[in-house]
């Protein structure tokens, strides 16, 4: 066999470029860092506006449609049927609607921004406890069907579900919102004309809502109407009084029934002292075939009406402008750090010719 020769390449002559080396992670932790607020690691479906104060739904997108109709609707009154009837009727007109619209996006904007009575979620030291006294498999893998708890409420059972994203046993009356993926106090139901759920602590602003919002869309419907009959008793026939107004006139015949419709069946609950959920599922009306009653309901209208919208307003749960402890804030921020990658052109070079030159030295030792 022929002999051949190999010549060993120096790796020193090798070129390297010349970067600054990375700061270790310990001199990284070192560095300050601004507190985080709860909100921003938040794990439901909203958004938070203004440093947390404000939240909403993720999927609001029907509430700005709400609120433009509120206010063309308002708009076009005061433009087009306010002078003609201050002139002909009374000043108080443009006063009692101005009062009534404002009310109205008091209590809109009141029942959208507000915390509905989220529950936060359960600790992985909670979770892991709830799972040991409920789970007797051992096996954390598996998930058991779902398991309740009963409490007795006013002499009568009351079964309790586990939520498995929450990690806990819901309370009475509270139920898993999809959209929102939050557990909820009180469930109502979610409302994408307000951007968001609706449970205990902002349902007394929502029933506030659509009752101001259907005394002004009365009122501006009676309004127009009183307007037409003017315009046609002048002479000029109904069809030229149609087109002084036409628009507030159509979005206020369409919407009048059905918030009335609303406002009535809301009032129905309310006294009642029943839910949306309640009684769309038929929880104490019969239909799910137990012979059961509302163990909530006072027993009359008056309480039971004062119990749902003047009882003391319930602190929020979540405390989402608070700050997270350091070692989570640290743990946050660590998980952000990505480990570095050989993107330079230079340093793929040096490992290719790093192990050309490993390759060398095996050739040479075999020969």
């Amino acid at each position: 066999m022929n002999s051949r020769d190999y010549q060993q390449i120096d790796p020193q002559a090798l070129p390297t470029p010349a970067h600054s080396p990375l700061p270790h992670p310990a001199d990284r932790r070192q560095e300050p860092r601004t507190p985080r607020r709860k909100w921003e690691v938040f794990p439901g479906k909203n958004r938070f506006f203004c440093d947390g104060r404000i939240m909403m739904a993720r999927g609001c997108g029907v509430f700005p449609l709400t609120v433009g109709l509120i206010l063309v609707t308002s708009t076009l009154f005061f433009i087009f049927d306010c002078p003609f009837l201050v002139k002909h009727l009374t000043r108080c007109i443009p006063a009692i609607g101005g009062v009534l619209f404002v009310f109205v996006l008091i209590t809109l904007f009141q029942t959208s921004f507000t915390d509905p009575g989220i529950l936060p979620r359960a600790t992985p030291d909670e979770a892991a406890d709830v799972e040991r006294q409920i789970d007797d498999t051992g096996n954390t893998s598996y998930r058991p069907p779902p398991r309740t708890k009963e409490v007795l409420i006013n002499q009568q059972v009351i079964k309790l579900k586990y939520c498995f994203t929450c990690k806990m046993f819901r309370p009475p009356r509270t139920s898993h919102c999809s959209l929102c993926d939050n557990c909820v106090e009180r469930f109502d139901h979610h409302c994408p004309w307000v951007g968001n759920c609706v449970g205990k602590r902002n349902y007394r602003f929502f029933y506030t809502f659509i009752v101001s919002l259907s005394f002004l869309t009365a009122f501006i419907f009676g309004c127009v109407t009183t307007h037409l009959a003017l315009r046609a008793q002048g002479g000029k026939g109904l069809v030229f009084a149609l087109q002084e107004s036409p628009v507030e006139l159509a979005i206020c015949f369409f919407s009048v029934w059905s918030i009335l419709g609303l406002s009535g069946f809301h009032t129905y609950l309310v006294a009642s002292n029943l839910t949306t959920n309640e009684d769309i599922k038929g929880s104490w009306s019969g239909k799910s075939g137990d012979g059961v009653t509302n163990p909530y309901s006072q027993k009359n209208i008056f309480i039971n009406c004062c119990s749902v919208l003047c009882a003391p307003m319930p602190p929020s749960l979540i405390d989402r402008r608070g700050f997270l402890p350091p070692n989570e804030s640290a743990q946050t921020s660590d998980a952000d750090i990505e480990p570095p990658r050989l993107n330079h052109k230079n340093e793929m070079n040096v490992v290719g010719a790093s192990l050309h030159l490993v390759l060398i030295v095996t050739l040479t030792n075999l020969k």
